[in-house]
């Protein structure tokens, strides 16, 4: 039975970009299992506020949110410093905040206005790989002092590069790699891995002809769902004591498809 007055002794959880989409998706799922939840978001608060405040119905001051930049290294420090003094500490840290808009490179002269700039490498570089380096970096400590998981949301593209979106696949590579270095340098008391999404979640702005066309590539179908995510963290987070380093594809299968 799940105690109705949390104490800082319960485990806790941080989920970046958490109010919304697959984020919301983990945090519920993670509230289900006893845990305490910080949910962070940078432009969501309405969609955050509602989700904190349909936890806290459900176990009263069991959740939490945070606003933030993550690109501004100030902002990761003070959410660190904020998420220990609200529960006394973290246990899992789910890095699932990105960015993702495409950067076609322009391969005629006439097109050299198009070319990606570096205000878009920033965007993505610091969202997807600068932020989840800083904010475990900062944690470090009192994950290690509770021996606790760091999980980080990749993409099936850094092994299959989307076409157009060349620096959101290297954002996501160097997060793959963090993720090994990270599990290194932080065990043994501290698991990291990572989790490659598939397309289990459409984007706002449908494409049915792109949708089928995935779907058709998939040896599962288009069956997947934030839900396949969810039990994912939730294995990786508090079954998995022997993984660490690991990224674990979430895809139907799209990841070995022709």
């Amino acid at each position: 039975m799940v105690d109705n007055n949390p104490t800082e002794d319960q485990p806790t959880a941080l989920v970046t970009g958490g109010a919304r989409r697959i984020g919301a998706a983990i945090a519920r799922g993670l509230h289900a299992d006893g845990m305490n939840l910080i949910i962070h978001y940078r432009n969501s608060s309405k969609e955050a506020e509602a989700l904190e405040s349909e936890l806290n119905t459900i176990r009263p001051r069991s959740a939490h949110v945070l606003q933030g930049d993550l690109t501004a290294l100030p902002t990761i420090e003070r959410m660190a410093q904020e998420t220990i003094d609200l529960f006394g500490g973290l246990n899992l840290l789910v890095n699932n905040a990105s960015s993702f808009f495409p950067t076609p490179i322009p391969t005629h002269k006439h097109n050299s206005d198009k070319a990606v700039t570096e205000q878009q490498w920033a965007e993505l570089m610091e969202t997807n790989l600068k932020a989840p380096f800083f904010l475990s970096q900062a944690l470090a400590p009192t994950l290690t002092e509770r021996k606790g998981v760091i999980i980080n949301l990749t993409d099936i593209y850094v092994q299959r590069p989307l076409a157009n979106h060349a620096l959101y696949a290297i954002s996501k590579g160097g997060l793959t790699t963090l993720t090994r270095a990270l599990a290194r340098d932080l065990g043994p008391a501290v698991r990291v891995n990572a989790i490659a999404p598939g397309a289990l979640l459409w984007p706002e702005v449908r494409n049915r002809s792109r949708e089928a066309r995935i779907g058709k590539n998939t040896p599962l179908g288009n069956r997947g769902g934030p839900e396949d995510i969810v039990e994912m963290v939730r294995f990786l987070a508090h079954r998995a004591t022997y993984i660490t380093g690991q990224t674990v594809p979430v895809d139907g299968g799209r990841s070995i498809a022709s």
